[in-house]
């Protein structure tokens, strides 16, 4: 318990007149506290496994390179490795570079030049283990405040920061409706590979606008249909790229009715990309099944279930 206080702590003075802050950090000490997650052991156990390394934080590249390097590359594999699977990336930790399943730096790079993060406090929903927090940081971001409920993710995190030391990018065990309903300016707030999993994406986005101050900035990433089917909307029958909890996907017009229909406005799409399995594929620090196994082998623009394949969309609108 000391350690989560001593992390979320931290994070608590970067804000200090901000009751919906100091809540967010209560709830995710708690969250730690009580976790019962059977592989905690193991992962805490490869968390003190990390060497000692002088830390340090070189973001504004593809491979954030986190720490010095240290000797013991072999040592520093096999612990990190305990943290399987990594999925955002690439990242650099001691020197060991980790090929990800995602190369999150591409989609990255099809964001970078539509916004402007100097000085601001961001939420990132749904960040995984803090890669695009990274890269928020990079870009000139004061403040960014990661939420994902997946507690892998958070030691990911934690282990990135044994590297990074004490920079303003955190991770927290948390799902957006565990946020509490209080006044927050946060200057942006992103939500990337997020929507299509929520049962009502009309309240995510709703929640989203209620989170930001006025004027300030939403970047959504989300899964769309392919051109000629900007006005339609798919809702699975049962999987979609062999995912479960996949619940609707709309075209391009139909998102942005949605967005609207929120109270966002200057909404534009600033990217629509095809994903490939060189972007999303497995890796030896992601073993299992990727994208390329969720594709039709024969017709590649059809997913096994013979649905269109996954095409991905950037959105910025203003609150």
């Amino acid at each position: 318990m000391s350690r989560n206080k001593m992390l979320y702590g931290s994070l608590r003075s970067r804000w200090k007149n901000s009751k919906w802050l100091a809540e967010v950090c209560a709830l995710a000490e708690t969250k730690l506290r009580d976790h019962r997650h059977g592989d905690l052991p193991r992962w805490r156990a490869a968390l003190d496994a990390l060497p000692q390394v002088r830390a340090g934080a070189l973001l504004n590249q593809p491979a954030p390179e986190l720490g010095c390097s240290v000797s013991d590359q072999h040592g520093l594999r096999e612990a990190l490795m305990e943290l399987h699977p990594w999925r955002k990336g690439p990242l650099c930790l001691g020197g060991l570079t980790l090929d990800t399943e995602w190369r999150s730096d591409w989609k990255w790079g099809r964001l970078a030049p539509h916004i402007d993060l100097h000085g601001q406090r961001v939420l990132d929903i749904g960040c995984g283990n803090g890669y695009f927090g990274l890269r928020m940081l990079g870009a000139g971001a004061e403040l960014v405040v990661g939420i994902d409920p997946t507690l892998l993710y958070v030691m990911q995190w934690l282990a990135c920061r044994h590297f990074s030391g004490g920079i303003p990018n955190y991770v927290l065990p948390l799902g957006i409706e565990e946020l509490p309903e209080i006044a927050v300016d946060l200057d942006t707030v992103f939500s990337m590979g997020v929507l299509y999993h929520r049962k009502d994406p009309a309240h995510h986005l709703q929640r989203i606008h209620s989170l930001l101050k006025t004027g300030g900035s939403m970047v959504l990433e989300t899964l769309v249909l392919p051109e000629g089917m900007e006005e339609d909307l798919l809702v699975p029958d049962s999987r979609y790229a062999r995912m479960r909890n996949v619940w609707a996907i709309p075209g391009t017009d139909c998102l942005l009715q949605w967005v609207e229909e929120a109270g966002f406005e200057n909404i534009e799409v600033v990217d629509v990309t095809p994903t490939t399995s060189l972007e999303q594929r497995t890796t030896d620090w992601m073993r299992f099944e990727s994208l390329e196994q969720a594709l039709d082998p024969s017709d590649t623009s059809q997913t096994v279930e013979g649905l269109p394949a996954p095409v991905r969309a950037i959105v910025i609108a203003r609150s």
